[in-house]
């Protein structure tokens, strides 16, 4: 039994002392009996520092309470406690951080005094810093590029690196806005860069976030960023480049920063910024983390490249989108308008405000599907077409019906897919002389229309499909009489707020809040076009727009009217009836040209169209508006008469004479209309354009 007892010995002996792991015999008190002092972790210690001491004693920083608690707890439940991990300062070098995984067993009945708790200590250092290490990387990929804001990723990089993989992180972007290398300058160390994020806190004293300057030179950072290489820098007393700027580095240096990592961000051979990490903590960098913070700065900076195409985009798409927007509101005698543009979402939205013949106006909104330079595109390509459009003087429904047409070309042509809706849009046209307002809608929200007195219209506008497929489809119009001072709104969805959890936009709610803020009807157009954005709150991120127009009525001393039989002598009756007007007008500087151009209007009625013949004189703003109108419905023909030929010039004549001309139909007549500008400087001088005519052929004055 005794040669057993004394080859147990020596096998315990040779266990303790050839163990690649760290064995530590605890008794019923936790202090240490026996250990392996082979044991990475108390290697170099004076074996009375450990023997008979806790754990706490001899290696304070190795988290001593949590292994009291799981010693405790194997003792208590006699239940083995496996794989713990605990961190924490080496009790032989305490510069060295020693990651720790540690068993416990307990041992059954064990009398007081006797080994209690067998601890299994294996160092899993490097190990442990691998896999933290990948942590950090997986981290990284996880939360950082939600967005496609460059601010906001660069805090969700911070966020992720702090304090996980370093005890402080900045991102700094190059301002490039502020004359850097893409603008022509030099050297990229010369650049200003900006403080877009810091963790933790908003500064490291340094700078504070926003801040835009260069970083001294040379240092770590502009060295960096000349040769675009990541660079692990350890910081002491006696480091020199800290002195470059003692101001600016001082408060690196009073935090007790040790070790710090500079990695430029690059994205296709292109600087972006630069990624700071620094440690205070025990543990210095290694090149494994510079490793992992060149890893981060790849993928960081092909988000943050991603964020500057996108606003890039965005930013010209906005610009392109407010330079195909009106400039200016034109003055008129129909209504009065005023507008709100929010180009939040750089998207499809656009207004128009279009005079048409006989005082008549065009009121436009629409929205174009999609976002981008392609959406602002197609928005112009639209908004161009119904201009064209509107100078053929068509009805008001088949305005969206040619549009349609036009919408369903280019979608035809276009990269999306050809099903998909290209536009919506609600146009009214409004006529000061009759005060008639045709209302016709796409796919868009309903115009709100709002009495003098604040109560709103009750007006249905039947909604037709959106443009974009063709086909010569429909559109239904409503018609309504308004009094002056009528309100007339147009607006885009984007102007009604939040949708509700479903996605889905309560539109007729939206149009009753509307209705409210616009029932102070005698409030300025401006006042109100802002309260509607105040009290509408619409989505930031997407376009919004609002048209306001208030009507009015044309004057009745400003126009004439005269229905005449359709007979060839009452030429004559027209041009005196239509001199008498412009000297009650004192306009008698425009009496020849206005008589020439009435003679050749109700000539081509009696000859071409069918009677009664209206002859309308309209004076406007500085311009005057002649119209014959017939009742047939066959168009005239501009020709351009030979010499030879005996006939054929009215026409031109009028063409020539005019500043404008052009035929409207409806559906019961067509009319001839011309408009002369009275502007001084203006007029035309009808003996020049006459020149060579033979004015006999014109009938006598």
């Amino acid at each position: 039994m005794a040669g057993d007892s004394s080859e147990d010995a020596a096998v315990l002996e040779a266990l303790f002392d050839n163990s690649s792991q760290g064995l530590f015999v605890l008794d019923d008190d936790l202090r240490v009996l026996r250990y392996t002092r082979s044991g990475r972790e108390v290697r170099g210690l004076p074996e009375e520092e450990v023997v008979g001491h806790h754990v706490e004693e001899f290696a304070p920083g190795m988290q001593p309470e949590t292994v009291r608690v799981l010693a405790e707890e194997a003792v208590a439940t006699g239940r083995p406690v496996r794989n713990r991990l605990i961190r924490g300062r080496s009790p032989v070098d305490e510069n060295r951080v020693l990651a720790l995984e540690v068993s416990l067993f307990p041992l059954c009945g064990a009398r007081r005094g006797a080994a209690a708790v067998v601890a299994v200590v294996e160092d899993v250092t490097a190990r442990q810093a691998d896999a933290d290490r990948l942590s950090v990387l997986s981290a990284v990929h996880a939360t950082v590029g939600s967005t496609l804001d460059a601010r906001d990723t660069a805090e969700e990089l911070v966020r992720a690196l702090v304090p996980d993989f370093a005890d402080a992180a900045a991102v700094d972007l190059l301002d490039h806005e502020a004359g850097g290398p893409d603008k022509g300058g030099g050297s990229r160390a010369d650049t200003p860069l900006r403080r877009v994020a810091f963790a933790p806190g908003r500064t490291d004293g340094s700078r504070a976030e926003g801040d835009s300057r260069p970083f001294p030179f040379p240092t770590p950072h502009t060295q960096a960023l000349n040769d675009l290489r990541a660079r692990l820098v350890p910081v002491s007393s006696g480091t020199a480049w800290p002195a470059n700027s003692p101001d600016g580095f001082a408060p690196m240096v009073d935090a007790g920063v040790h070790s710090l990592m500079v990695a430029p961000l690059v994205s296709q051979d292109r600087a972006l910024g630069l990624l700071t990490l620094y440690r205070c903590r025990a543990a210095p960098f290694e090149e494994a983390d510079l490793d992992v913070a060149r890893q981060v700065a790849v993928t960081v900076a092909a988000h943050l490249d991603n964020a500057r195409r996108y606003h890039r985009e965005r930013a010209a798409a906005a610009a392109l989108h407010r330079r195909l927007q009106p400039h200016a509101l034109p003055e008129l005698s129909a209504v009065e308008t005023e507008y709100v543009y929010l180009p939040e979402g750089a998207g499809g939205g656009w207004f128009d405000v279009i005079p048409l013949s006989g005082t008549r106006v065009a009121l436009v909104v629409g929205d174009v599907a999609g976002h981008g330079v392609e959406a602002a595109a197609t928005m112009g390509q639209l908004r161009v077409a119904l201009r064209t459009l509107t100078l053929q003087d068509l009805e008001t429904e088949e305005l969206l019906t040619y549009l349609d047409e036009v919408a369903a070309h280019l979608a035809a042509t276009s990269a999306s897919a050809p099903d998909e809706q290209v536009a919506t849009c609600a146009v009214s046209v409004y006529d000061p002389v009759t005060r008639r307002c045709t209302l016709v809608r796409a796919g868009h929200p309903a115009p709100v229309v709002m009495e003098p007195d604040g109560t709103p219209l009750a007006l249905q506008v039947p909604e037709g499909p959106p443009l974009g497929e063709g086909g010569g489809r429909v559109f239904t119009p409503a018609v309504t009489e308004l009094a002056p001072g009528s309100l007339l709104a147009h607006c885009t969805s984007g102007l009604f707020g939040e949708p509700d959890r479903s996605g889905d936009q309560d539109e007729e709610a939206a149009l009753h809040r509307l209705e409210q803020v616009l029932a102070a009807t005698g409030r300025p157009l401006r006042e109100l076009c802002d309260e509607a954005v105040h009290r509408m709150a619409p989505v930031r991120g997407q376009d919004a727009v609002l048209l306001l127009a208030r009507t009015k009525a044309l004057q009745p001393e400003r126009l004439a009217v005269w229905t005449l039989p359709a007979d060839a002598s009452v030429v004559g009756t027209a041009r005196r009836l239509a001199e008498r007007q412009l000297a009650a007008w004192e306009l008698g500087e425009a009496a020849f040209t206005t008589e020439l151009i009435i003679s050749e209007l109700v000539t081509n009625a009696i000859r071409h169209g069918k009677g009664p013949i209206r002859l309308r004189l309209i004076h406007d703003r500085g311009r005057l508006l002649t119209e014959v109108t017939d009742a047939s419905s066959a168009s005239p023909h501009l020709r351009h008469a030979r010499d030879s030929d005996e006939g054929g010039r009215g026409l031109y004549i009028v063409m020539r004479l005019s500043f404008r001309w052009g035929v409207r139909h409806s559906r019961q007549d067509k009319t001839i209309w011309s408009e002369q500008r009275l502007d001084e400087g203006a007029a035309v001088d009808p003996s020049v354009l006459l020149d060579g005519f033979d004015l006999d052929e014109i009938p006598a004055l």
